[in-house]
């Protein structure tokens, strides 16, 4: 009889095979399956003696080694081949069985792939997984969606998986359907954001301060032991101390400066955009990632003309620089969490924002050591309508706001691009400010398109004559 098996997973790549493996480390029979069957045989073969894989080459076989209800994991691109390898198992499936898709899915992608297989009595999971292969290896931050059922019979193995911060699993259940990856998308979104300070930092540092990669490195590992303590601010110290061994170069200095992106970044700005939440700063990042790859485009513009001020020396660059990075950093995640909120409002997900940060603390790409500070605004304040309001963020950025402004004018000042930084505290002023310049902007509207416009000192909506006596209508 062929042995039984609690999980099983389909697409074993290296994010397939290390959660596999993961799971198999924790004491969990683990089904394993491939289109290539070579990639399942590998797996058996170099990993077999860390715990218990059953392989099955055929579709059909690996379906008969899960035990009930079935718990099925995909892992492999998402888009069409996601689409295809569900066409192929779910009529292998009974209901009460589900299907879990541990890929970068797009939301909606997700909703309509859950409402499709509701209707055939089967769960789908759209789990978002943040750590990368070593996260999925020792332990990432997982974020599934679906129904409060499925979670109840698959929660207890991905948590025993997930990353552990005092003792609490970076797992929980976001929400219905397409909830889970909505809320990775974002935090893929953060990510970038969050990159892109970074890179802002060091390119102020280096160009306005004048030190080299390895005086840098030593800063940002000075940083790291302080509230800026984060995977991120980590791995860049390693980054920046690296030396290129066939040039004997700052390994920054041979890297061609062209970042790619797989598209979660974009994807939250134009979901943003649909929900109607300003995400400037996580914009930003995307079109600083995609202005770095029109090479043919800066190349063209390169002899355009700049400032003459002087970059000078660093002074009180770094001090400032990382008063700015703070702040910004605040602003990105309070961004992220507002949108996260509109889609649970739009959608109906009620997705807990505390239960988010919490998670997020250990696994994933942009764990923090802050996040408890946001874990806990959100515990105080549910309902809070920006993280910028919470009492202890907004003391840290009224303690910043002076050398935010002193770097985002000085970065102005020397032609050091800053878009980052310029954005967020765009953002932070356009928030606190008692009126915005949309008034005008609403006149201009009603005068060239008739859209009308209201009032402050009345309700209802207008329109001004404007080709005629300029007189006021009710609209």
């Amino acid at each position: 009889m062929q042995q039984q098996a609690q999980i099983g997973i389909t697409g074993l790549a290296v994010m397939g095979r290390n959660l596999a493996r993961n799971l198999a480390r924790h004491g969990h029979a683990v089904a394993v399956h491939n289109r290539s069957s070579a990639r399942t045989k590998d797996l058996v073969e170099q990993f077999g003696h860390e715990g218990t894989f059953v392989p099955a080459e055929r579709a059909e076989e690996f379906v008969a080694s899960l035990e009930r209800p079935r718990r099925l994991v995909i892992m492999v691109k998402a888009g069409a081949p996601t689409d295809a390898v569900i066409d192929e198992f779910a009529p292998l499936l009974e209901p009460g069985d589900m299907i879990v898709d541990g890929g970068n899915a797009h939301f909606l992608d997700t909703r309509r792939r859950e409402a499709t297989l509701r209707e055939r009595g089967l769960h789908f999971v759209g789990t978002g997984v943040s750590g990368g292969e070593e996260g999925a290896l020792n332990g990432p931050s997982i974020m599934p969606g679906g129904s409060r059922e499925s979670y109840d019979a698959l929660g207890p193995l991905l948590e025993d998986i997930s990353a552990k911060v005092d003792g609490a699993p970076c797992c929980a259940h976001v929400g219905p359907d397409g909830a889970g990856h909505f809320v990775k998308m974002v935090h893929n979104g953060i990510e970038y954001a969050d990159m892109q300070l970074i890179a802002e930092a060091y390119d102020l540092l280096r160009r306005v301060g004048g030190l080299s990669p390895a005086e840098i490195a030593e800063v940002f590992r000075g940083w790291n032991g302080g509230r800026l303590s984060s995977y991120l601010i980590e791995i860049t110290t390693e980054v920046l101390a690296h030396v290129d061994a066939a040039t004997g170069k700052p390994f920054v200095d041979v890297v061609l400066d062209q970042a790619e992106q797989k598209g979660t970044g974009r994807w939250t700005v134009q979901t943003a955009l649909d929900l109607g939440v300003p995400v400037s700063g996580i914009a930003e990042a995307v079109f600083a990632r995609s202005l770095s790859g029109h090479a043919d485009v800066r190349a063209a513009a390169r002899a355009l003309p700049g400032p003459t001020a002087a970059a000078g020396d660093a002074g009180t660059l770094v001090e400032d620089v990382e008063q700015a990075l703070y702040a910004s950093k605040i602003v990105a995640y309070a961004q992220g969490f507002h949108q996260i909120a509109a889609a649970s409002a739009e959608y109906a997900w009620n997705v807990n924002l505390g239960a988010m940060a919490s998670i997020w603390r250990g696994g994933c790409i942009i764990r923090a050591g802050f996040l408890d500070r946001i874990r806990a605004a959100y515990d105080a304040t549910p309902d809070l309508p920006t993280l910028l309001t919470d009492d202890s963020f907004a003391a840290a950025l009224g303690g910043a706001q002076d050398a935010w402004r002193r770097v985002v004018a000085r970065s102005a000042q020397v032609g050091v691009p800053a878009p980052g930084f310029a954005a967020a505290l765009s953002y932070y002023d356009g928030l606190r400010a008692d009126r915005s310049p949309a008034a005008l902007i609403q006149g201009q509207r009603d005068f060239f398109g008739a859209h009308t416009y209201r009032r402050v000192d009345r309700d209802g909506s207008f329109h001004t004559l404007w080709g005629a006596d300029r007189g006021e209508q009710p609209a």
